[in-house]
């Protein structure tokens, strides 16, 4: 589905992403894991077209889409719930989701009205809260609607951006098995976490990165037990 190929990204003089390689297949979840400032979320950005790259391809769906604006990217049915959260605080619950639906230019009334209807399923909390606005929600709360935000555009691809950053423990164990509830209905999922652990053990496949490059790839459960990712990521 996704195909990256020796992309290169500079800040400045700043070689943030040194001739990174990868593949997103379809119906899988990959997982970038790695420490800040190892290049994760600059691979997002760049495969969203929000950062320039300086040479590379990225391939999405056999289509080149490494010079293409972020809008026409958003329509080929890439959704990035971005690190933060970024949700319009000022906004109401349902008119944050109405938002990311604007995404998909080719949804029907009623496919727009099954998609409220899913993510509220997943989300029951958001269907409680649909008339507050987003910013008078909890930080949990706040990132579930980052996510089902991305879901409204009912994208083939999901990138998700640190899900789990900032949250309680019991959260994140809250928003990994919603993951994996989306998983389940069909998404295909490439997510960024910091909490290594969490995510290589829901991933089909992972890339560890280090300094804008991929050290480390295979299945998430092999790298889950490398010696070496256990000790530098998982405190082993």
């Amino acid at each position: 589905m996704l195909k990256i190929s020796n992309l290169e990204v500079f800040y400045g003089y700043v070689n943030a992403l040194r001739g990174i390689s990868l593949e997103v297949n379809e119906g899988e979840i990959v997982t970038l894991i790695g420490s800040n400032g190892a290049g994760k979320t600059t691979t997002l950005m760049a495969t969203s077209g929000l950062v320039p790259k300086s040479s590379g391809t990225i391939h999405f769906r056999g289509k080149d889409i490494s010079r293409m604006p972020p809008n026409k990217i958003v329509h080929m049915g890439i959704a990035h719930v971005p690190e933060g959260r970024r949700i319009f605080p000022g906004l109401s619950v349902k008119d944050n989701l109405r938002a990311g639906s604007l995404g998909n230019r080719t949804l029907t009334k009623q496919r727009l009205g099954e998609l409220y209807d899913e993510v509220y399923e997943l989300f029951p909390r958001l269907r409680e809260r649909q008339t507050q606005a987003g910013g008078s929600l909890s930080g949990g709360e706040q990132q579930m609607l980052a996510i089902a935000r991305g879901m409204m555009m009912d994208p083939e691809l999901l990138m998700l951006d640190e899900p789990s950053l900032g949250l309680a423990p019991i959260l994140v164990e809250e928003i990994f098995e919603l993951l994996m509830r989306i998983h389940k209905r069909g998404k295909t999922i490439l997510l960024i976490e910091q909490n290594a652990s969490m995510a290589l053990s829901i991933a089909d496949r992972g890339y560890v990165m280090e300094t804008g490059s991929i050290a480390l790839e295979g299945p998430g459960r092999e790298l889950l037990n490398n010696p070496e990712v256990q000790k530098v990521y998982l405190g082993g």
